[in-house]
């Protein structure tokens, strides 16, 4: 198993399981904070970076360029599924596109023309806002979710040529959004109220909140197999889930109707770090903590095993 992890600022691969782990790091000091591989090729990745603009890999996160964005603070990546076009998300809010590896960049303008553009604006840095979350359905080229922190989840039918305004039931403090990869419009999202999701494309949302006592979600992952069982993580507030030593902070899995269930035996009790970052694997799931520790489940979060630590707090990861 290949392990990728925003970390410290740099990228960090894990290669290796039960015999042991491999370890190498690369971007050191680009301020790595997002990545995304890409469903068809795993070992295409992008990495997003603030101050360091995009990244990519060809070959499973050993070697990087620069993938000549442009635009030097980027929050979010997203590989399409459908169509291989790369996204990536900068602050200020401004999405881009990419459809082929040789092609350049394009800016996705209609976003700035969504009438609660004005609105936007991040508490901690009010005068901006950023794209947090980018979600390019598997199964359809031109439907994309974005999410802006802090202004709502807008949705496109048209590839970005044209967007709907905040989307209702979703929440407007967009953290995570994901699609399934196999139930067709299916999609989830985690916000700062709460968690919500879609069956119907992304068009309508419903709240998903029952049974989890923290509301502050955070990271968000999906079952593979089972469209009806998601993964959050969620916290009291923002100051449990960011400044650390928290112990207001959990996960959560929901399954069928709900409602969401703790989940964590083999993760440190009183769970001490929020988990910042999830990601489907090939042995499981991958929860990776604010404090640097990695942990794999395999029995869809019922039980943990730490696997070697990142060292610094992780924002983002994936694995293949």
């Amino acid at each position: 198993m290949i392990v990728l992890v925003c970390t410290g600022g740099r990228v960090v691969r894990l290669e290796g399981g039960e015999a042991g782990w491999r370890r190498s790091e690369a971007l050191a000091g680009t301020g790595a904070q997002c990545l995304a591989l890409d469903p068809a090729d795993p070992e295409h990745a992008l990495v997003g970076c603030r101050g360091g603009g995009v990244h990519e890999s060809r070959d499973g996160g050993r070697g990087w360029r620069d993938a000549g964005l442009g635009e030097p603070d980027v929050f979010s990546v997203a590989v399409s599924a459908a169509d291989g076009a790369v996204y990536a998300g900068t602050e200020p809010s401004r999405l881009f596109r990419r459809a082929d590896a040789d092609g350049g960049w394009e800016e996705l303008v209609a976003l700035q023309e969504i009438p609660s553009r004005p609105t936007w604006s991040f508490p901690p840095r009010p005068w901006t806002s950023h794209v947090r979350a980018i979600a390019a359905d598997p199964g359809r080229t031109e439907r994309l979710l974005v999410g802006i922190e802090l202004g709502g989840l807008m949705r496109s039918d048209d590839a970005g040529t044209s967007w709907s305004d905040h989307r209702p039931g979703a929440q407007r403090d967009v953290h995570a959004l994901a699609w399934h990869p196999r139930a067709p419009d299916r999609a989830y999202e985690a916000g700062g109220g709460g968690a919500a999701w879609s069956r119907d494309g992304g068009s309508a949302w419903e709240p998903a909140d029952a049974g989890r006592e923290h509301r502050y979600c955070w990271a968000l992952a999906v079952d593979p197999e089972d469209p009806d069982v998601w993964f959050v993580s969620a916290a009291s507030g923002p100051r449990a889930a960011h400044a650390g030593g928290s112990t207001e902070v959990g996960l959560y899995r929901w399954e069928g109707p709900g409602p969401w269930r703790r989940v964590g035996a083999g993760l440190p009790e009183p769970l001490d770090a929020m988990p910042y970052a999830l990601a489907s694997a090939p042995d499981g799931l991958i929860a990776g903590m604010r404090d640097g520790r990695l942990f794999l489940s395999s029995d869809r979060g019922e039980s943990w095993r730490a696997l070697p630590p990142a060292g610094a707090p992780i924002a983002a990861l994936a694995a293949y």
